[in-house]
């Protein structure tokens, strides 16, 4: 019933009714914090960004975007899944810069997502192989952006990238063994 109504509200705000996103946020807002936990689980243990903040800096970008027209409560989702991880790439790219390059990030791969293995990854090598994989196959590039920031699953994939859920986990595994292998070499 839930997942009905933030569809319905994300349509009413796609259509300019302004006073629908206040009703979306306590709808969504414990399941962006969520998925910003788990991004943060990821990442070095000093680091200075927060789940909330995390999860606040996502959704003023979210609200900035004009006329998005919002499919279902996964689209949103993904949507935001993307804006975390630009942000937190902004954030590694601004703290290797003030090092000077010394160190770069480090995020680790949550083994429940069924994600590569590996102790720790780049979040800027990630990154970068996540944008050259998108260039080769845009399909795959969403698949890892939807599973592996997004935290949906394959089916949920399928619903937001309209296609079948076989497809999903064929992209999900071929691109799964390229990522790990650009990974390692980096």
């Amino acid at each position: 019933m839930e997942t009905e109504s933030v569809t319905r509200l994300l349509i009413e705000w796609s259509r300019g009714n302004d006073g629908a996103l206040d009703k979306i946020t306590p709808l969504v807002y414990a399941e962006l914090r969520r998925l910003a936990a788990n991004y943060m689980k990821r990442e070095r243990r000093d680091h200075t960004l927060q789940p909330t903040a995390l999860v606040n800096e996502a959704y003023i970008r979210m609200v900035d975007q004009q006329r998005v027209s919002w499919q279902n409560r996964a689209h949103f989702v993904g949507v935001a899944a993307k804006a975390m991880r630009h942000i937190l790439i902004d954030h590694a790219r601004k703290a290797r810069a003030a090092k000077r390059g010394v160190a770069a990030q480090r995020v680790t791969f949550d083994e429940n997502r069924d994600t590569p293995d590996g102790p720790d990854v780049d979040l800027i090598a990630l990154d970068e192989a996540l944008v050259r994989l998108t260039e080769m196959d845009p399909r795959q590039g969403r698949v890892v952006e939807l599973r592996v920031f997004g935290g949906l699953s394959v089916e949920e994939t399928a619903e937001v990238l309209k296609i079948s859920t076989p497809t999903v986990k064929r992209d999900w595994s071929s691109a799964r063994a390229w990522l790990y292998q650009q990974l390692r070499r980096s």
